[in-house]
């Protein structure tokens, strides 16, 4: 189960896991027949120790941004596997992670209030035509893409071409991880306007 907040959708955050020497474990491979292909995984119901795999002592939240949760909280498997491992509480590592969601929006530069509202309205209206008249919801998405490829190239030229910026700043300001900026920014230096 991962956790994601509405328009800062690459910073996707999960339950983190320690072992008992502090260090973070990596994926755990599951082989699900005689094929070469391993399912992997980093949920953390998956470090219990089973099958030669891991076993973790405390969780914490993480984010993919790289943010890992300072406080630690400690995992009783006996009770896990008693209550069940979605009844498990992991609100501890989810609210420090919507701390830290928090503070990436803070850093994030705002959208001017009347472009938040008309992007509201326009959101909530396409909501009401989608089931009805889904033609027109197309037309509308492809009035949508002419202006991002206007407008994102225009705007990715422009900054590039007026400072350099690191990354690390791009992706804060758009409130997103490195990755995430890093490819839009790839995307919209490619496309024509």
């Amino acid at each position: 189960m991962s956790w994601k907040r509405d328009g800062f959708e690459s910073h996707e955050g999960k339950v983190g896991v320690l072992l008992a020497d502090g260090s973070e474990p990596g994926p755990v491979y599951f082989d699900l027949g005689s094929s070469s292909h391993f399912h992997e995984s980093t949920d953390w119901w998956a470090y219990d120790g089973t099958f030669r795999r891991p076993t973790a002592t405390s969780m914490r939240g993480r984010c993919a941004c790289g943010w890992r949760g300072e406080r630690t909280f400690p995992i009783d498997w006996r009770q896990a596997e008693r209550d069940g491992l979605d009844a498990y509480d992991t609100s501890g590592p989810e609210l420090d992670w919507e701390a830290h969601m928090d503070e990436v929006a803070a850093r994030a530069v705002p959208l001017p209030e009347d472009v938040a509202g008309l992007l509201r309205q326009l959101r909530e209206r396409l909501d009401e035509l989608v089931d009805d008249t889904p033609l027109t919801v197309l037309k509308v998405a492809g009035e949508l893409e002419e202006i991002t490829a206007f407008f994102g190239p225009l705007a990715t030229r422009l900054l590039t071409r007026a400072q350099e910026i690191p990354l690390s700043r791009v992706a804060e300001v758009l409130g997103m991880t490195e990755q995430a900026a890093g490819s839009r920014l790839r995307h919209y230096e490619h496309m024509d306007f």
